[in-house]
């Protein structure tokens, strides 16, 4: 048994295949593309907006649906529950969210040229990371925005989490939140890097 977890450890050091270099490399463009397109979207209907209200979360900034004017129309209903303006101030912790996707797929380029399995292991260890940790910190954001309300607000209601995934009832709206393109895309690239991983060392244990 020894001999062989000092098999495994020293094929770890072994170059990954040709196939999974080039599967690893055409993940690159997904990624990239995904600083482009929103990672999370939020729809608003109730009685009185029959169209709904849109609300975007890209990895740089947030925008409103119908021409940015969404967002206003949010923030003025959020004043009456004594909610905090949605504005990119409030979202400059989204600033690292491009730099870790343009690291990401510099590292993977880096592995998919020169990179062994356990370059590819550590790949998947940050590319879970990121992923985990960003949807925490979203998770985070918007427990903050529906339990730090002012209380001396026109309109006074306890604390709410909206909904990270699904459909929630807020007061008289409905709210649906849905991952975008973006999140799509990521998930894709972390799907991709993960199943390389886990088929490189299943290679090596065997």
């Amino acid at each position: 048994m020894r001999a062989r977890i000092d098999r495994f450890y020293e094929s770890l050091g072994q170059p990954i295949a040709a196939r999974s270099r080039w599967a690893l490399a055409l993940a690159v463009g997904p990624l990239l593309l995904a600083a482009l397109l929103p990672l999370w979207s939020l729809h608003f209907t109730a009685p009185q907006y029959p169209n709904g209200l849109d609300l975007h979360v890209y990895a740089h900034t947030i925008r409103g649906g119908n021409d940015g004017r969404d967002l206003s129309e949010i923030n003025l209903l959020n004043h009456y529950i004594g909610m905090r303006r949605l504005d990119r101030a409030e979202f400059a912790d989204l600033d690292f969210m491009p730099f870790a996707i343009g690291a990401l797929a510099l590292l993977a380029l880096r592995v998919a040229a020169l990179g062994d399995v356990r370059s590819l292991i550590d790949l998947a260890m940050l590319t879970t990371y990121f992923v985990l940790f960003s949807l925490g910190r979203f998770t985070y954001k918007l427990y903050t925005y529906g339990h730090d309300l002012d209380p001396t607000a026109p309109i006074r209601m306890p604390g709410f989490m909206p909904p990270v995934l699904g459909t929630a009832e807020l007061g008289n709206f409905t709210v649906s939140s849905l991952p975008g393109g973006g999140a799509v895309l990521i998930g894709m690239f972390a799907t991709v890097v993960l199943l390389l991983a886990l088929w490189h060392v299943r290679r090596a244990w065997r």
